[in-house]
């Protein structure tokens, strides 16, 4: 057996000490190898708040009880504030309650693609679009390692269902999966450098995730130059030498008996160079967050009003006929009813479940800010958020109260039990008992105002012309019910905007008859149509478009100008406009930017989010305002080239506060590259005479051997017969008769392109 290991920095001596290092020692550290500069590293949950355990009774489900920390708004509900600045504010008081804690990598952001609404973890995950996706967890990644704690980006990737998670095998075509599935990943890492990313339980077309060398080294390494460490979920390794050797660094959690690695190392199946790699990059990772030792206290007043403020400024105004904001006065009667007011869900279940250090409810909120302005506020839960309750006397008696108050304030929402890590929702209605409940309280005949707590969508099609204003407030963090009064009384506009569309049923969604597949299969037969990009492309309607979200003022957009770049610059084009606050409030507008690409090269959506700005504005007031889009987010993955691609085309621009409300537009003409393909014997006649180079010559071919005759010649000289022909391959036009061409002569062609 060797007796070393090397590496750029030094040598670890004991060969045992560095195959011990590929995994960890326990459920969240890894082995301390002081004497060769790589110290043990802490890993923790999570994605919206610190979950600590101890050691005698960890677990990665969020089972068992961890240290008191600030809970923050989850992914779902920091997407809908579309603000890379409160995102990253977010991140960085997460990242310095993390090194406080002595952890060296938290495990979030999470940034897989909302394909379904029934999967049971998008809370977790930011969006439908993998653009805004990308760049809000990238937002998040930078703010958690400017505290010099790693970001861990996950899960990589396509892992976008809790049923059979831990071995389905999502079935994804090339252009699909890299145009939505990693392109959130890509963008997360150039963003922000994140050090570490964690890789899936899934199998990707029938090979699993943390086993996957075009997944972990052709893609994320050599293609785009990721230098950190992969780590694996927690018990998503199979083989554990074959994950070595596809790129994985890490197998989590660790059993340092299992002698798997050792023994093929003694045998020859892994290579010293793997062993030496993995090291080195975990000694970049301990430099990388070699900082701890900060004794500065955690402000957690400062942080629970970060929460509050994140809550708040996330929160999405659905719909509105100027009930909201509520005017507390003095004799006012307010009813507040919804068990979800006082028992509140903030949160998700499972390992990213924090033990909140305070949690606020929306009825304890709404009662101190009702008894300042001398109202009177009742409650009654109208229903119970355990199954199998008979909740006829609960909704009487909410309707009774209701009868005899001025306005009622209801709390609906999705009990912790309907969407969780490890299951998957079955459809996309409120329970039942809340429905019924929101049925008999029209009877009152009373102002009703909704306030949401779900963390994915949630159709409100059946029952949203029975009450005045709904607000999704998502999951809120431990200020839950500040939060909520805050919007509701109009000390925050809200600015929100819906970062995945609600449909109006769930057999409207675009993974519908393929979610969430069966035989540890699930096919992605809906391809890049996913979310807005399916429904704008079969013209449905929706409950509540992508990007929606209205306000208590208005605004309005003009004079759009749109600029053209040379095509050596890496802007495509920048896009200039001036938007104004023709209300009566304070507000906040995300300026949407989308793009159609006229190109014929590959199929593309009706419209694609591909830039955005969110501006603050007093009342009369406007601002100027820009957004440049990156030529690289005009390329679409060319299955024929292998390549990302843009080959030049007309590009129509729209402008506005939704994917379904434009304000403006305009075209112009964007350079772009030459698409080149490879040809062969069965790329088609068409394929053939459009080539730059291959095609003239073709031609010439034919000319010098006197031209096609026959039926064919005839379809070629005539304009309206060439489609019957182009569509044809070319060696199978070889055997028509009167075509001068046999099969060697296109094997000449192929080598001259070569």
């Amino acid at each position: 057996m060797n007796e070393h290991v090397s590496s750029q920095k030094g040598t670890i001596r004991s060969i045992e000490e560095a195959l011990a290092l590929t995994t960890g020692v326990d459920y969240w550290t890894t082995l301390d190898a002081p004497a060769h500069g790589i110290r043990s590293l802490r890993f923790a949950d999570g994605p919206h708040g610190l979950r600590v355990q101890d050691d005698e009774n960890p677990d990665h489900l969020g089972l068992e009880r961890s240290a008191p920390a600030s809970c923050f708004p989850p992914a779902v509900t920091l997407a809908s504030s579309w603000d890379m600045e409160l995102t990253a504010a977010v991140g960085e008081a997460l990242g310095r309650e993390a090194r406080k804690a002595g952890v060296d990598v938290v495990l979030g952001p999470g940034l897989n693609i909302k394909r379904s609404p029934l999967c049971g973890r998008n809370f977790e995950y930011y969006s439908e679009d993998p653009f805004l996706a990308g760049m809000l967890a990238g937002a998040s990644a930078r703010g958690i390692q400017a505290q010099g704690v790693a970001a861990c980006l996950k899960h990589f990737a396509a892992n976008n269902q809790e049923t059979d998670r831990l071995r389905v095998s999502a079935n994804v075509d090339e252009r699909t999966l890299r145009e939505v599935y990693l392109r959130a990943f890509q963008i997360a890492l150039r963003e922000s450098g994140a050090w570490s990313v964690m890789s899936s339980y899934n199998r990707i077309n029938g090979l699993h995730a943390s086993e996957n060398p075009w997944l972990l080294t052709e893609i994320l390494r050599d293609e785009w130059g990721f230098d950190g460490v992969v780590v694996s979920d927690w018990g998503a390794v199979r083989d554990p030498v074959e994950a070595l050797t596809a790129g994985l660094d890490v197998r989590m959690p660790g059993r340092q008996d299992d002698l798997r690695v050792r023994d093929a190392f003694v045998k020859g199946d892994l290579d010293e160079k793997i062993v030496a790699r993995t090291t080195e990059r975990l000694r970049l990772l301990a430099d990388r967050t070699a900082n701890h030792g900060d004794t500065d206290a955690i402000d957690y007043d400062a942080h629970h009003q970060l929460v509050r403020k994140a809550a708040s400024e996330s929160a999405v105004l659905l719909t509105n006929d100027g009930s909201l904001p509520l005017l507390l006065s003095s004799g006012l009667r307010v009813a507040v009813v919804g068990e979800l007011a006082r028992t509140p869900r903030y949160q998700g279940a499972g390992s990213s479940r924090v033990n909140a250090v305070r949690v606020v409810s929306g009825l304890d909120a709404l009662s101190a800010r009702a008894k300042e302005a001398g109202a009177s506020l009742e409650f009654e839960p109208g229903y119970s958020l355990s199954k199998g309750v008979d909740t006829a006397v609960m909704i009487e008696n909410a309707v009774n109260l209701a009868k005899r108050s001025d306005v009622v304030v209801i709390f609906l929402g999705l009990p912790g039990e309907y969407e969780a890590e490890g299951r998957d929702r079955t459809n996309i209605d409120l329970p039942a008992d809340q429905l019924a409940l929101v049925e008999a309280l029209r009877a009152a005949g009373k102002t009703m105002v909704v306030a949401m707590s779900n963390g994915s969508a949630v159709t409100t099609a059946a029952w949203r012309g029975s009450v005045n204003a709904i607000v999704e407030f998502w999951l809120t963090g431990q200020a839950h019910g500040d939060s909520i009064a805050d919007v509701l009384l109009g000390d925050t506009n809200p600015g929100g905007k819906l970062a995945e569309t609600i449909p109006l049923v769930l057999e409207d969604t675009p993974s519908y008859l393929n979610f969430p597949g069966a035989y540890e299969n699930v096919t992605y037969g809906e391809g890049i149509h996913v979310g807005y990009r399916y429904y704008d492309a079969r013209k449905m309607a929706v409950d509540y478009p992508f990007g929606h979200g209205l306000s208590y003022t208005t605004f309005d957009y003009s004079d759009l100008e749109l600029k053209v770049r040379p095509l050596a610059d890496q802007i495509a084009f920048d896009a200039k406009l001036t938007v104004r606050n023709t209300g009566p409030r304070h507000g906040s507008e995300v300026v949407q930017l989308y793009v159609h690409d006229h190109s014929d090269v590959v199929i593309t959506p009706p419209v694609e989010l591909r830039g955005w700005k969110k501006v603050r504005l007093a009342p009369g007031e406007a601002v100027t305002i820009e957004i440049a889009v990156p030529r690289e987010e005009l390329r679409h993955w060319h299955e024929g080239t292998k390549s990302w691609i843009f080959p030049g085309a007309a590009v129509t621009v729209h402008v506005g506060a939704s994917s379904r409300d434009f304000r403006l537009e305009g075209t112009v003409e964007i350079p772009g590259e030459a698409l080149i393909i490879s040809l062969n014997a069965w790329s088609t006649l068409g394929e053939w005479l459009d080539h730059p180079r291959l095609g003239p010559r073709l031609l010439g071919l034919f000319d010098a051997r006197g031209g096609v005759k026959g039926r064919v010649g005839d379809l070629l000289a005539d304009e309206a017969g060439q489609d019957s022909v182009r569509g044809i391959p070319l060696g199978t036009i070889a055997d028509f008769p009167g075509v001068p061409l046999e099969m060697s002569d296109i094997e000449d062609l192929c080598d001259q392109a070569a």
